[in-house]
């Protein structure tokens, strides 16, 4: 049985809401949110060029790995700021209904 990429990223971001407060030294989630914004953006930054530089590579199995780090630690980034993939999927919904050029001409204003 599949999986909705939604169950899963929300099941995930309930994982990520229920380690918050747990101790630093018993969850690598609240270690990072111990550690503060700037620690979880810098996992961020190099979760984001890991999978740049998979993509680069001819085997798949690196590039799901790594994106799979990307949208874990993007998920704790916007726990960190009190979203959730629900928020990120509302966003990608309301694009449906205009083209990608709409889109970024509005960003653009």
């Amino acid at each position: 049985e599949k999986l909705a990429m939604t169950d899963t990223l929300n099941r995930l971001a309930q994982v990520i809401e229920s380690r918050k407060t747990a101790s630093a030294d018993s969850s690598y989630v609240a270690s990072l949110f111990n550690k503060g914004m700037n620690a979880i953006l810098k996992k961020v930054g190099e979760e984001a060029t890991e999978t740049v530089i998979a993509a680069k590579e001819d085997g798949d199995e690196q590039l799901v790995y790594e994106t799979a780090d990307l949208w874990f630690h993007t998920l704790v980034m916007l726990s960190a700021r009190g979203l959730g993939p629900d928020d990120v999927m509302r966003e990608l919904e309301r694009r449906f209904d205009m083209s990608g050029l709409d889109e970024k001409a509005a960003r653009n204003k």
